[in-house]
């Protein structure tokens, strides 16, 4: 009995010991570091939405959709606007928008107006009012012409009418000449002379 154990025991010590990474669990992956790349910085211009964008971009195009979105007003929705706009106040936009209005109306005095409000806006150096500046100028330079246009057209109604008027009163004066020449044209009829039993007085 004695040697049998014996040569377990020296069968179990002469057993090579399994090694400790086999035991051991893997160590997980360690992600890669994403190391942050600063961008390389593009002009003012080319960021849609850049403080340059809404200093010169932003008041234009906002002016350029509300001209658009008010140009088909007429008759009584063109008075309530321009109602409405009046009571916005003195600022550069509401004074723009106004300008816009009243060169609808097609009366004279409220295209003079319109363009003084558009002079005022391009005289204005408030930072609020740089960006609206060449809208202004071209907008001013195109009522100019209207202006100008609309003179000249009620110049040649007003020489039409003249014109008409003296038409009318040469046609009455030719008429009163035709008048004259019938009368002088009838036959003159003679006297009645008096019968033969007719008695005459001493």
């Amino acid at each position: 009995m004695a040697v049998p154990c014996a040569l377990l025991l020296a069968a179990c010590a002469s057993q090579p010991k399994p090694p400790a990474e086999a035991d051991a669990l893997p160590p997980p992956v360690a992600a890669p570091r994403v190391v942050p790349v600063e961008a390389e910085p593009r002009a003012p211009a080319t960021q849609p939405a850049s403080l340059f964008t809404q200093l010169t971009q932003g008041p234009l195009t906002a002016m350029l959709a509300y001209a658009d979105k008010v140009r088909p007003l007429g008759g009584a929705d063109l008075s309530a606007e321009i109602a409405r706009v009046s009571e916005q106040g003195e600022t550069p936009a509401a004074q723009m928008q106004l300008a816009l209005l009243l060169a609808q109306t097609r009366v004279p005095a409220d295209l003079a107006r319109a363009l003084g409000l558009l002079q005022r806006v391009i005289a204005n150096p408030a930072p609020e009012a740089q960006p609206l500046h060449p809208l202004a100028r071209a907008l001013a330079a195109r009522y100019v012409e209207q202006r100008r246009v609309e003179d000249d057209r009620d110049k040649q109604v007003q020489q039409l009418r003249d014109s008409q008027r003296r038409i009318d009163q040469l046609n009455d004066r030719i008429e009163a000449l035709r008048a004259i020449e019938r009368s002088f044209a009838r036959p003159n009829t003679p006297a009645p002379t008096p019968s033969n039993g007719s008695r005459t007085n001493p």
